[in-house]
């Protein structure tokens, strides 16, 4: 039988009695216990409650504190944030740490996506942007730790990803926003395409009135995408003979076959149009042939923006700039852990609590997604 259990809530009190030597009359006392909040009401484990319900389960704030008031709990949405804004304080080094090991890879996948935001000064909403930052090179058999870091902006411009990319060297795989061209002029970055993006601009068109050119050309891609499956997770080497051997004759006739359509179409019709950013960025779509650590597309940052996603429906609007910066930052530890097959909650309740105890500093990499290890008392407070 599955039952239900509702969310139970417990006052935990700290009792510290006082303990004198008859021979001395020296007193003692247990110290304090180290509080989340500073004369506040919230324990490590109701603060990951919190950050965890908004930025993963996707229930606003005010919807939280409805569910509380239902429960016998009052906590004022105000209060709420303030919590959230703590988890972020505390969650600093690890959110500046996974983005330090990033910066290491040699490939890293980035998107953006818009966040509305608040703009008291002008009566209505701005659009910020939340750009997501990914490392997973489980595709090609590596054991590294997959890993991913937001950052949010108040607008969209190329100087963001060049601010946040400045140290890194190695392959980017994005769309083709121009914001990028920079770091791709620098020689330290080589730009890898989308294959998804290119396929994507196709459908759209065929989905709306489908042609024999435009099934010709998304067969074509499928195929490329099967020949991908079937490689994947294997060793690098592998997956580049494969390409070589299976997926650039394909890729050769295709390239001939949209060279063919682009003759018989007019420049400014929209099969055009999506044919010639393919064209465009042909070097940087095949980049992925001749190395096996490349994948084919930017899936891999299109899954880390699902999270917001799914939350702009919930909570629809960042209050400010600085909300903006606590979810990009909530959502690096969140999904990360995510990431690492950890559950968010129980990770971040554990996480928090040590850090507000003076963690040692050199002692950091026990406290990350991919080397943390769950213990029995962990799981007790987080639940």
């Amino acid at each position: 039988m599955l039952d239900a259990v509702p969310v139970q809530w417990r006052v935990v009190r700290t009792i510290r009695p006082k303990y004198s030597c008859r021979s001395c009359e020296k007193v003692v006392q247990a110290p304090t216990p180290v509080k989340a909040i500073a004369r506040g009401k919230a324990t490590f484990g109701t603060l990951a409650h919190v950050v965890v319900s908004k930025f993963d389960h996707h229930l606003p704030l005010y919807r939280q504190a409805e569910i509380m008031a239902a429960q016998g709990i009052e906590i004022d949405r105000s209060t709420l944030a303030g919590w959230v804004g703590q988890a972020s304080v505390l969650l600093d080094p690890i959110i500046s740490r996974i983005r330090e090991v990033g910066l290491t890879a040699s490939k890293i996948h980035t998107d953006d996506t818009p966040v509305p935001m608040l703009d008291p000064g002008r009566g209505k909403t701005a659009t910020g942007r939340l750009w997501a930052y990914a490392v997973d090179d489980r595709g090609c058999g590596a054991t590294t730790p997959p890993l991913v870091w937001y950052e949010f902006t108040t607008d969209r411009t190329g100087a963001h990803p060049q601010r946040q990319l400045a140290s890194f060297t190695g392959y980017l795989q994005a769309d083709g926003y121009a914001g990028y061209d920079k770091l791709y002029d620098t020689n330290r970055v080589t730009e890898v395409a989308c294959w998804a993006h290119f396929r994507r601009k196709i459908f759209d068109i065929h989905a709306t009135k489908p042609t024999p050119l435009t099934t010709d050309l998304l067969e074509r891609i499928g195929q490329l995408y099967e020949i991908e499956a079937e490689a994947r997770g294997h060793h690098p080497d592998i997956r580049r003979r494969s390409r070589q051997d299976r997926t650039e004759p394909l890729i050769n006739e295709l390239h001939q076959a949209l060279d063919d359509a682009l003759r018989r179409l007019s420049p400014k019709s929209e099969m055009a149009k999506a044919i010639a950013y393919g064209r465009k960025r042909w070097v940087a779509l095949t980049r992925f042939l001749d190395d096996g650590r490349l994948e084919i597309d930017n899936n891999i940052a299109e899954r880390a923006m699902r999270c917001v996603a799914l939350g702009r429906k919930n909570w629809l609007f960042a209050g400010s700039k600085a909300g903006g910066d606590r979810a990009a930052a909530i959502y690096s530890v969140i999904e990360s852990a995510k990431l690492n097959g950890l559950e968010p909650q129980t990770y971040i309740a554990d996480v928090i609590a040590k850090i507000a105890r003076d963690w040692p500093a050199a002692r950091w990499d026990e406290l990350m997604p991919w080397n943390w290890q769950p213990d029995n008392q962990v799981i007790a407070e987080a639940a």
